[in-house]
């Protein structure tokens, strides 16, 4: 089975930083697309940042130039790296990945999520 661990969450004052990081684990051949959603309490979830297995990445507008994802393949792992933080970016924060386990078989995996709030 395959396993998505984020952590890195918590709380801060807004313009502060934070890292989330999520680690993919178990029967994997390999990963493609990775990314990282959010959900606000009575919102949709929504798309913040995806990179793919060749490094392009794509952002949310209300996040460029605020966050940064990126990816270590031979971990696994894509981070997301928040700064300048707003009380808009409290949300919990999904990992999301596509993941083959083996050459003919992938599928879509989500992570538990990671609660990140940030004060005013």
């Amino acid at each position: 089975q395959v396993q998505l661990v984020e952590s890195g969450g918590g709380l801060v004052q807004a313009g502060g930083s934070l890292r989330l990081s999520c680690a993919a684990s178990g029967s994997i051949f390999s990963i493609n697309v990775m990314g990282w959603y959010r959900q606000a309490p009575g919102k949709q979830r929504e798309l913040v940042a995806l990179t793919n297995s060749g490094g392009s990445t794509n952002l949310a507008d209300s996040v460029k130039g605020r966050f940064t994802i990126s990816r270590d393949n031979a971990k696994n792992t894509v981070y997301l790296q928040m700064n300048s933080l707003k009380p808009e970016d409290t949300a919990v924060y999904y990992c999301k990945a596509q993941i083959m386990t083996s050459v003919i078989i992938s599928a879509y995996y989500w992570g538990q999520g990671t609660q990140v709030t940030v004060s005013s």
